[in-house]
């Protein structure tokens, strides 16, 4: 594979449904050579958990003032092209992209190699092949562990040393093959659900985690029925 798009995110967690895109790490090779590159934080319009920011490093004041996925996710698909994917156990990254791309009217139908499928045919023996491990396996220096871009420069990396192990005795382990994600599109919020959230946010005195504006309309349902359910309706005093 000569043409293709190494990808990477980190995220907020690990559901396309309920979590969001905080960074996007995107390689493009033509010819083998390296072409172009696309990095960007996304303002994810939610609190970041700690447990991602101990993992990435990422912070809220980091990605405050980078563009929504509204912006990124339309420039990620235009990158792409339709050139196919690389990445480590890419159908993760797909899946953040592809739920995205839907709820926005885009397309983004792929083909793709996984070093990570490629590296458990060719390194059964190994303990594991993450990529972390992987990296200290085959020397690859790692300085920036769960960025984006980093992560997509190490995968390619990882990549042309299975190809260059590997491909000729295994061809058939680096053939593309089709991306799999069903995704139905989520509208938008509507104006009904957003005052509501606000009544009920201001009646029990709450603070969201996630901007009102930027949720889906089953992310909106959701979120009325955790609060219903947690502190109940809100009761209206009556007059006499």
């Amino acid at each position: 594979m000569k043409d293709f798009v190494v990808l990477d995110l980190e995220t907020t967690g690990l559901m396309p449904k309920t979590d969001r895109i905080l960074e996007i790490g995107a390689i493009k090779v033509v010819d083998g050579e390296v072409k172009e590159r696309y990095a960007t934080f996304i303002n994810p319009q939610m609190k970041i958990p700690p447990r991602i920011t101990g993992l990435t490093g990422i912070t809220g004041e980091m990605v405050k003032n980078a563009p929504t996925r509204e912006q990124a996710v339309p420039e990620l698909v235009a990158f792409c092209g339709s050139l196919p994917l690389l990445g480590h156990n890419i159908s993760f990254d797909y899946g953040f992209v592809k739920h995205n791309a839907v709820n926005l009217g885009l397309e983004f139908e792929k083909e793709a190699l996984d070093t990570l499928t490629i590296a458990r045919l060719a390194l059964p023996e190994l303990e594991s092949r993450s990529l972390e491990f992987l990296c200290g396996h085959f020397g690859i220096c790692r300085e920036n562990a769960h960025r984006a871009m980093d992560d997509a420069q190490e995968t390619l990396e990882l990549y042309r040393i299975l190809e260059q192990r590997y491909q000729a005795e295994h061809p058939e382990w680096f053939r593309t093959k089709p991306l799999i994600c069903k995704v139905k599109r989520e509208g938008p919020v509507t104006k009904a659900q957003i005052g509501y959230l606000k009544d009920l946010t201001e009646y029990h005195n709450l603070k969201l985690d996630v901007e009102i504006c930027s949720m889906t309309k089953n992310e909106a349902s959701r979120m009325i029925d955790t609060i219903l359910s947690t502190y109940g309706r809100i009761v209206r005093r009556k007059h006499v």
